[in-house]
């Protein structure tokens, strides 16, 4: 029996390793410009883990075909080795701390720093069970704004003062749309409990939480309709939280932000309708 249970966890062990070696379930395509220094850290530390994860349990399998029950065997106890354990604890934190020490970096550059000059703001206010993404429109100034004002049924999703003169020619949508090969600051906010914005493609993903005004920003690189979700649990509806984020050549997307309210949700529709989903 303990020859069966050792080829067993060998298998399964094997079994796992082929899985990520052999990257059929995998990340879709990056677009974003820090998306090839986070997926090099990540394929890091999968080697890494990976690594020993399957000496732990080929070592595994190998004391349970060595020290299978016989019917002469006996259990001895042994209290092991202190200096043994002292090194493999001291080289597991090595290895461990290292490698979040190279990950900050990358985590660093995006949320510790500040955007860049030029980048383009939108305020992007999350709602069970929806996505608001508010633009400042042609004259780059935002609308005044005010909770009191806030009102689903007059489809005033963010509380936008139009007594305010900034605010006549803002937007407001439920699709993010961005310029390519700019950077992208967005103002990250939400009305009831905590979401998360999440685009796979863009390796990026930030929690809203009430009552904050959180600031992140990155780049995209390659123009394309792509899904953006929802990644933490927000109610029974959370699975219909999703909405598209369109990344557009600059002309496109600088006719596309000049536009008023009404105009910028009609050739919205019809970027939608232009831009197909990434197969994969």
């Amino acid at each position: 029996m303990g020859r069966v249970l050792a080829v067993i966890i060998w298998i399964l062990t094997l079994a796992s390793v082929a899985l990520f070696v052999s990257k059929k379930w995998w990340f879709p395509p990056a677009i974003s410009a820090h998306a090839a220094a986070l997926d090099r850290q990540f394929m890091i530390t999968i080697v890494v883990v990976g690594l020993a994860f399957a000496a732990a349990q080929i070592g595994l399998g190998w004391m349970v075909w060595k020290y299978r029950d016989t019917v002469s065997g006996r259990a001895t106890y042994t209290h092991g080795s202190n200096r043994l354990e002292v090194v493999w604890t001291v080289v597991t934190a090595v290895v461990f701390i290292a490698l979040a020490v190279m990950g900050q970096s990358v985590w660093a550059s995006l949320h510790l720093h500040g955007a860049p000059p030029g980048s383009y703001q939108v305020r992007v206010v999350a709602q069970q069970f929806s996505w608001n993404f508010h633009y400042a429109g042609k004259d780059n100034v935002f609308g005044r704004t005010d909770p009191k004002l806030i009102d689903d049924s007059s489809l005033n999703y963010v509380g936008l003062d139009d007594t305010d003169p900034n605010a006549k020619d803002d937007s407001v949508v439920p699709t993010l749309a961005i310029p390519v090969n700019r950077p992208v600051e967005l103002i990250l906010m939400s009305k009831d409990v905590t979401h998360s914005f999440w685009v796979p493609q863009l390796r990026f993903k930030q929690d809203l939480v009430p009552g904050m005004a959180i600031h992140v920003h990155f780049t995209a690189t390659k123009t394309g309709k792509y899904e953006l979700a929802c990644a933490e649990l927000c109610g029974m509806n959370h699975y219909k939280m999703k909405s598209y984020m369109l990344v557009l050549p600059e002309n496109e997307f600088n006719e596309l932000a000049a536009l008023p309210q009404e105009k910028f949700q009609a050739r919205k529709d019809e970027l939608l309708n232009k831009y197909q989903l990434p197969q994969y």
